[in-house]
C-alpha cells in the first residue's frame, strides 16, 4: 500500500490542532495510508500536548522546535521524517478541509502530476467570504508569479499543496515564513515539474480567530517572487 505523508506546521493552534488530527485520521483514501507529521513551531500554548495525545507513535511523528522557525522551517524539519510516496501540506487551523485530500492527491496517484495546488479561487463547493483586499492581493501575487514562472495558476499563495515525495524532497527551501509559497512555485517552475490545480473549499479565519498573515507578508512575497524567479535556478 502506498503512503501519504501529511505535514502539519503548527504554531499556537491549541483550539484547532485536535480537530485537524481527528479529521485526518478519519479520512480514508483507498490504496493510501496516512502518516501524520506535526511540527510544533515553538508554541506557547497546549498545541504540542494536544497533538501528542492523538498521534499514533507507531506511524505518526511529532517534532517540536525550540524557537519559532516559521512555516518554511517546519517543512525543512519534516523532510527527514517523511516515509510516504506522496506529501501534502495541511495547515493546522482547518482553513483547508481534509475532505479535499482525495481530490488533491488524485493526479499524483494516477501519475499525471508531480505537484498539485488546491485553488481557493477556482469553483468549489464552499468558500467563506472574508477580506476583499486580501483576495485582490492574492490575485496580484499570483499574476506576478505566473508572469515569471509561465504557469497559469489561479492561486499561487494557497496553503494546500501536494507533491510526489521525489518532487518535494528535491526542493531546497530558503524561506522561513510566508515567503515559502512563492519560493515553492518558483522552484517547481524552474524544475519543470508537471503541475495540476484542483478546486478546494476554504474556511478562512478572521484576525480575531487567529489569522496571522498581514500586509508586510505581501511585500515580502513580491520580493520572493523576484528573488527566486529572476536569475534563480534551484539556488
Amino acid at each position: 500500500m502506498q503512503k501519504l505523508s501529511v505535514i502539519i506546521p503548527a504554531f499556537n493552534e491549541e483550539f484547532s490542532i485536535a480537530a485537524v488530527i481527528s479529521e485526518l485520521q478519519a479520512t480514508k483514501i483507498p490504496g493510501l495510508e496516512l502518516q501524520l507529521i506535526v511540527v510544533d513551531d515553538a508554541s506557547t500554548d497546549r498545541t504540542f500536548a494536544e497533538a501528542q495525545e492523538l498521534l499514533v507513535p507507531e506511524k505518526d511523528c511529532l517534532l517540536r522546535h525550540s524557537s519559532n522557525l516559521g512555516k518554511g522551517g517546519a517543512l525543512k524539519s519534516a523532510k527527514s521524517l517523511i516515509r510516504g510516496d506522496f506529501v501534502l501540506i495541511q495547515d493546522a487551523d482547518l482553513e483547508y478541509s481534509p475532505s479535499d485530500i482525495p481530490r488533491m492527491v488524485g493526479p499524483l496517484v494516477s501519475g499525471h502530476a508531480d505537484v498539485v495546488y488546491g485553488s481557493r479561487f477556482a469553483s468549489s463547493d464552499l468558500r467563506r467570504v472574508l477580506y476583499f483586499w486580501h483576495a485582490v492581493g492574492n490575485r496580484f501575487l499570483t499574476l506576478l508569479s505566473n508572469f515569471f514562472s509561465n504557469l497559469d495558476l489561479t492561486d499561487m499563495e494557497t496553503g494546500y499543496k501536494a507533491f510526489t515525495a521525489k518532487a518535494f524532497m528535491s526542493l531546497e527551501f530558503r524561506e522561513s515564513g510566508f515567503g515559502i509559497e512563492p519560493e515553492i512555485t518558483a522552484r517547481v517552475a524552474n524544475l519543470k515539474y508537471r503541475v495540476f490545480e484542483v478546486p478546494v473549499s476554504y474556511r478562512g479565519r478572521t484576525y480575531a480567530e487567529g489569522k496571522k498573515i498581514g500586509w508586510r507578508d505581501g511585500f515580502w512575497a513580491i520580493w520572493c517572487i523576484l528573488r527566486y524567479s529572476v536569475g534563480s535556478r534551484q539556488q
